[in-house]
């Protein structure tokens, strides 16, 4: 469900009940919709940053869905401020129990089951491209049906790196990398395994802490490896840290952010990993893939994935119609810097998905010298514009991409 941003003074549509948390990236409350009477959490992010950053962002992680990631509802601003409004999960979060319950720490084999479940929610988002950067006890909520993963206000695209990045997260459970700027998956390999830590112990541990802990082998190993200096020492993903602790991820069960239709001779499964590569190569909210069709000479949106992934597949566009249109047509791929600024863009196509990207870079797919479709990727979700480097690169991934169907295929 979407509300309109009929925003207010203040804090738009909402009214706030009761405070939830406070941390140094924005606040997080108990509110509810005037309207709808609907309960959420609402969060009042505090970072600078871009409209497009923040627009791109949160498009992104309102796709997400997993039964142990928070979905994000809605996105809105007002009077400058910019608002998360994310599902409202009822039930401590693990550092209340740990408060409460903490001998000073859970026991092993308890910390162990809350974690394995964090790295679920880790290995599904990771999946889609997003490192949620706060992994600690305090964003992990016992629901009805486990541990949730909440509070994505810090989540970005992971880059190799990232310079002049806000250093964001919490100490002791951030990785050090994350002081220079460098993002990726492993900073929450690093946040999973001082949450473990901390569960166990109760309190976080130091860089290179060497405190003896009661605990199997296996699991201290685990933790040392988790929490290594050196990224490029630490175990490389949340599925490895589960595995080390002896702990069985459950088949995932999040919904893919890729979505495809039927094409004739080209499997679905090699479609969308098309498309999701993309996205992850060019730090994308959104990318699809379009194919002419012969008979019409119209372009069919046969896969997608991210933001507006749902709603883009099955769209035609008339020959010429939009920046894909130009692009079939002229076989040269373009970067559109300011896509609101372009009288090409196809309000069909906005009015689809609901939204205008900020940016977007357009190459053809070409076969034989003939254009047989294009590639399309939408809104850089570090707030930057596509530029004429940008259209070489997606030029070379969009041969790769379909030298590598073809061998799929047998084609000749």
């Amino acid at each position: 469900m979407r509300w309109a941003h009929t925003v207010a003074v203040g804090y738009g549509p909402y009214e706030i009940d009761a405070p939830i948390s406070t941390g140094g990236m924005g606040a997080v409350y108990r509110a509810r919709h005037g309207e709808s009477g609907e309960e959420v959490a609402l969060k009042q992010l505090l970072e600078g940053g871009s409209e497009r950053r923040f627009e791109a962002e949160a498009r992104l992680l309102a796709a997400l869905e997993h039964p142990r990631v928070v979905r994000v509802l809605d996105h809105f601003e007002s009077d400058g401020d910019r608002f998360l409004v994310m599902e409202l999960v009822d039930g401590p979060d693990l550092e209340e129990i740990l408060y409460e319950r903490g001998r000073p720490g859970l026991p092993v084999e308890e910390a162990v089951e809350y974690v394995r479940q964090a790295c679920e929610a880790l290995a599904y988002v990771h999946a889609q491209h997003v490192v949620h950067r706060d992994v600690k006890p305090e964003n992990l909520i016992l629901g009805p049906d486990g541990v949730v993963l909440v509070d994505f206000g810090v989540a970005r695209e992971y880059e190799t790196n990232v310079e002049g990045t806000a250093v964001i997260g919490t100490p002791g459970f951030m990785a050090p990398e994350v002081l220079g700027g460098i993002i990726s998956p492993r900073c929450d390999v690093y946040g999973v395994a001082a949450t473990l830590w901390t569960l166990i112990t109760g309190d976080p541990p130091r860089y290179g802490d060497s405190t003896e802990l009661r605990v199997p082998p296996r699991v201290r190993a685990a933790l040392d490896a988790g929490l290594a200096f050196d990224p490029n020492r630490r175990t490389a993903s949340v599925e490895a840290f589960a595995a080390a602790i002896g702990a069985r991820l459950a088949p995932d069960a999040g919904a893919s952010l890729a979505r495809s239709v039927e094409t004739p001779g080209m499997p679905r499964t090699l479609i969308e990993a098309v498309v999701r590569a993309a996205a992850g190569v060019f730090q994308a909210a959104a990318s699809s893939l379009a194919l002419l069709d012969r008979s019409t000479g119209e372009l069919v949106y046969r896969a997608a994935w991210g933001a507006g992934a749902r709603e883009t597949v099955g769209m035609r566009l008339a020959p010429g119609v939009g920046v894909a249109g130009a692009v079939a047509a002229s076989g040269q791929g373009e970067a559109v810097a300011d896509c609101r600024a372009d009288q090409r863009f196809a309000s069909a196509v906005a009015a689809g998905t609901g939204y205008v990207p900020a940016t977007m870079l357009v190459v053809p797919l070409r076969r034989g010298g003939h254009t047989v479709g294009v590639l399309s990727v939408l809104d850089r979700l570090d707030g930057r514009g596509y530029g004429p480097d940008d259209v070489e690169r997606a030029a070379a991934f969009a041969d790769l991409a379909l030298m590598v169907a073809d061998v799929q295929l047998g084609a000749p």
